[in-house]
């Protein structure tokens, strides 16, 4: 009988933000989720003129507050921890928070996330990328699904808590979509 040879594989290590600054200007998205390198195609027509739409409209919103908040969208890189580091469509962050606001990054979890899904970005969007910002403290998370003409609202109920179960609102039944961290959103 021959011998066992057991062989030990050598993890691979998780990537970091020094990972993330060296990723190639290539015109595609890439993000680092859970130390590993995740890349989606450069996002549809579609989607920028929904988003263009969203930037508008929560821009507005954010300035006729005056609550000092401010909001930024992609590409804007977000620090959620030492291996997430994410390119959300929109973010928003509150007055009381600027504070994760540095030169180049948002260091922290914004108060509110939009994510509009394209054919590339859907299972990212919607499974990893909606858990990471759960896990590190998004209050808001709003997923657009422009091929439904719905958005799926996570609110956090309560600090320490998740996201509750969302709210879905859809175009067709002409829902108004707002949010209590922006008040004069509609």
């Amino acid at each position: 009988m021959g011998e066992i040879t057991v062989q030990t594989l050598t993890p691979t290590a998780k990537l970091t933000l020094y990972d993330y600054e060296r990723f190639p200007e290539d015109g595609q998205r890439h993000e680092i989720i859970d130390g590993v390198e995740v890349v989606t195609a450069q996002p549809v027509l579609r989607h920028q003129r929904v988003l263009r739409r969203l930037v508008r409209a929560v821009d507005t919103a954010a300035e006729s507050g005056n609550d000092g908040g401010e909001m930024f969208f992609a590409p804007t890189g977000v620090i959620l921890s030492p291996h997430d580091i994410v390119e959300p469509d929109l973010l928003y962050v509150s007055a009381a928070r600027q504070a994760i606001l540095e030169l180049k990054y948002v260091h922290g979890a914004p108060d509110l996330v939009a994510e509009v899904l394209s054919p590339s970005s859907r299972r990212t969007d919607e499974t990893l990328k909606k858990a990471r910002y759960e896990l590190f403290g998004a209050v808001e998370l709003w997923i657009v699904d422009p091929d439904a003409d719905v958005v799926r609202v996570y609110r956090r109920e309560r600090v320490g808590s998740g996201f509750g179960l969302p709210i879905e609102l859809s175009a067709e039944r002409e829902e108004v979509l707002t949010t209590p961290l922006l008040p004069a959103l509609s």
